[in-house]
């Protein structure tokens, strides 16, 4: 029987060949899958690192929202005699030193108690005491007398004991009758002090300046200015504080009248009163000052408190800057913190609230169950003693770690001391220990918009023109040589060009200031005679220089056109700009011209920016289909036509995606922004002032922060931030561009 050539051919067994190509199809099948699966697992631990590093961030961040806290401790043993005026602890709240009409009297947590004797007292009574300071107090006595006193807390050494010294002072004769002191204020300096009194008289304060002055051969010189001074008020005094230099004397009247009263002139006078109250005609019942002495507090019968600072050069007056939460009964009772702007202010009743001054907010509320007579914080800031109106002393553990934070404070305008108007600062340290940390971010989010925008602003123009005509004009052989070059841009470290444009490139940008202002018009101006001329010359001579080869033309015409710019503008800064633009600008345009600035920035970040714009971009436009540009050809389109309206077009989310990453690029550049900036924390879009920069920020101050404490955490909500805002740019290109390739994919 025949067989066909068919079945003989499926009847012969597989061939060595086949066989070979199916192991090696095979083969390249296992590595498909196991490329796919470590392509996959790679992704899975980029965003598995993404997220770890978002959940430190907010680790880091989230003790900024930790509300407040106290604990009341055990009471002390024992109860004073006599009514209380004073209390004040030392740093471990171990040992307690009251004043009383009665004496002073030293009171432990191990249930001991000693009264200290003053010799010098007499047989006068205390009748009231100053505000606390750091260590000296002034004691107002039933004789007309103050007598200024020094506590010092000392401990023997770790675990060992407190003990308390009281060095009384040389008393002060402020009321030569012999009338009682009903209120007392007093601040001491090294060689000065300053003791204002209020006696009988309703209307009338008593102002004793002291000053010793040391000569060459070691002799004191110690002089005493008594002054008496008449106020025109419709109350009674109330209420009076010194501040700590000694400049200034604050009045409270029982009508709700603050009077200032400036102590550094020889003549003294009362300047015209203000009304601090809450209500009208409500008395002032308590004067202080937060730390370093710039914000006074002020509490009244009606339970208002407020805060108020000087504002104003040669004449200043008392504005009122912040107004907290106020109590059902009058204010009596005031303690301010020897660490930060907090403080504590309590009513009759027996009411504690723990308020602070930089943000305005009452932070806590505590009942104390009792009438107070007295309260003293902790030098630690961590607790509070009290003494209610039947002796009994009590004590309260304290925390608020982060008082200075708010939202208020880190996006908001603050009022800050020494200022005469709320503003956006940004200063996390200063000299003194009393300083104000001012934390907006507002201040480095804009100059983190900014500096973006200055760098777009010259990367995007220059990389699309250069991808588009690179794609679409270009010769293949130049583009060969153009776009490596243009990629290898991009492994420039950014540290050198930081260090090259604050070095190099911002005294250069400073000579030619007026040219660079004036360059976009001449160098268009220049390229587009040139391409008349172009047009105009024979088409022989025209067909030498090869399709695609302009660049080598033009290039030259751009340099000479430059040059033309820089000498144009030495011509108007000398015969226009009267030879100083910096002058000119700061006498006419009120703008002062920063060495380091915007323009500078603009430049080296762009320059930074361009490669990664330029190579995704150009990648887009050369991926357009050919049938499009050959379509758009073949109806008689012209290549810059085709390339504008069909080609741009087509490749516009490819083109937005550049973009975006060319944004993330410049928000999160760190060195270029530290290096080549003031580092300055202004808010102006001025091109000729510095700025900072989130990233910048993180960098300089991180390494200097405590760990755990408030300037620490506030950096990192500024990496949370710059984290955000990344993740909200490329949320929003990805969405943008998906919509773009929606529209443009049916082409």
């Amino acid at each position: 029987m025949a067989v066909s050539t068919n079945e003989a051919a499926a009847a012969r067994p597989v061939s060595a060949p086949l066989q070979v190509f199916s192991t090696r199809f095979a083969r390249r099948k296992l590595f498909d899958r196991l490329a796919r699966q470590a392509v996959t697992m790679g992704g899975v631990v980029v965003i598995g690192s993404i997220l770890a590093i978002l959940l430190v961030i907010i680790a880091e961040a989230y003790p900024l929202l930790r509300p407040a806290s106290v604990r009341r401790l055990a009471d002390l043993p024992g109860v004073l005699k006599g009514r209380p005026l004073a209390v004040q602890t030392d740093e471990y709240r171990s040992v307690v030193l009251a004043v009383t009409a009665a004496g002073l009297r030293v009171v432990t947590a191990k249930g001991t108690a000693e009264n200290l004797e003053l010799p010098v007292l007499g047989g006068s009574r205390i009748t009231s005491v100053s505000a606390g300071g750091r260590r000296a107090r002034a004691l107002g006595l039933s004789d007309g007398r103050v007598l200024p006193i020094e506590a010092v807390f000392r401990r023997a050494g770790t675990g060992g004991e407190t003990t308390v010294d009281v060095r009384a002072l040389e008393p002060l004769l402020v009321n030569s009758v012999g009338q009682t002191v009903r209120l007392v204020a007093h601040t001491a300096r090294e060689g000065a002090a300053v003791v204002a009194a209020a006696i009988d008289d309703p209307r009338r304060v008593m102002v004793v300046r002291v000053s010793e002055e040391t000569s060459l051969l070691g002799a004191t010189d110690r002089k005493e200015t008594h002054d008496q001074i008449d106020f025109r008020t419709q109350g009674a005094i109330s209420a009076l504080i010194v501040d700590e230099r000694g400049t200034d004397l604050f009045v409270g009247t029982d009508r709700g009248e603050v009077v200032r009263v400036d102590l550094r002139p020889r003549e003294l006078h009362a300047e015209p009163s203000v009304n601090a109250a809450s209500r009208s005609g409500a008395g002032i019942t308590a004067l202080g000052f937060v730390l370093g002495d710039r914000r006074l507090v002020v509490g009244d019968e009606a339970g208002g408190v407020s805060t108020w600072q000087l504002v104003g050069g040669a004449e200043p007056a008392l504005a009122r800057i912040d107004e907290f939460t106020a109590f059902a009964g009058p204010v009596s009772l005031f303690a301010a913190s020897l660490r930060h702007k907090g403080f504590w202010v309590g009513d009759s009743g027996g009411t504690l609230r723990f308020d602070y001054s930089t943000t305005g907010q009452t932070l806590l509320d505590v009942g104390a169950g009792a009438p107070l007579a007295a309260i003293g914080f902790a030098p630690k800031a961590d607790g509070i003693v009290a003494v209610d109106t039947s002796g009994r002393l009590l004590r309260w553990d304290f925390e608020c770690p982060h008082p200075e934070v708010s939202l208020r404070a880190l996006f908001g305008k603050i009022w800050y001391e020494g200022y005469d108007r709320p503003e956006y600062v940004w200063q996390s340290t200063g000299g003194t220990d009393d300083f104000e940390a001012k934390l907006s971010l507002t201040p480095l989010l804009f100059g983190t918009l900014k500096g973006t925008f200055y760098a777009l602003l010259f990367a995007v123009p220059v990389a699309l023109g250069a991808a588009l005509y690179a794609s679409q004009f270009m010769h293949p052989r130049l583009k060969a040589i153009v776009k490596p070059t243009v990629e290898i841009m991009a492994a420039l470290p950014s540290v050198v060009l930081g260090f090259m444009a604050g070095l190099w490139l911002a005294p250069r940008v400073e000579r030619v200031i007026p040219g660079l202002f004036v360059s976009p018009i001449v160098v268009g101006g220049v390229v587009l005679l040139s391409l008349l001329g172009w047009q105009a010359l024979p088409g022989s001579w025209r067909s030498r220089l090869r399709p695609g080869t302009e660049l080598l033309l033009v290039v030259p015409v751009v340099l000479a056109a430059l040059s033309l710019s820089f000498a144009l503008g030495g011509w108007l800064d000398q015969h226009v700009l009267g030879g100083d633009y910096r002058n000119w600008l700061r006498s006419a345009l009120g703008v002062t011209y920063d060495q380091r600035n915007s323009i500078v920035v603009g430049l080296a970040m762009g320059f930074a920016v361009i490669p990664v714009i330029f190579t995704i971009a150009e990648d887009s436009l050369s991926n357009v289909p050919p049938h499009l540009t050959a379509g758009s050809l073949a109806l008689g389109a012209n290549r810059w036509q085709t390339a504008v309206r069909v080609v741009l077009p087509s490749a516009s989310p490819g083109i937005f995606s550049a973009i975006m990453i060319g944004f993330g690029r410049a928000v999160g550049e760190t060195m270029i922004v530290l290096m080549a900036t003031g580092n300055t924390p202004l808010m102006s879009w001025s091109p000729f002032n510095g700025f900072r920069a989130l990233s910048a920020n993180v960098a300089v101050e991180l390494p200097e922060a405590p760990e755990g404490g408030t300037l620490f955490r506030v950096l990192f909500v500024a990496a949370l931030l710059l984290f955000v805002m990344t993740f909200l740019v490329n949320t929003a290109a990805e969405l943008v561009r998906q919509r773009l390739r929606q529209k443009y994919r049916t082409l």
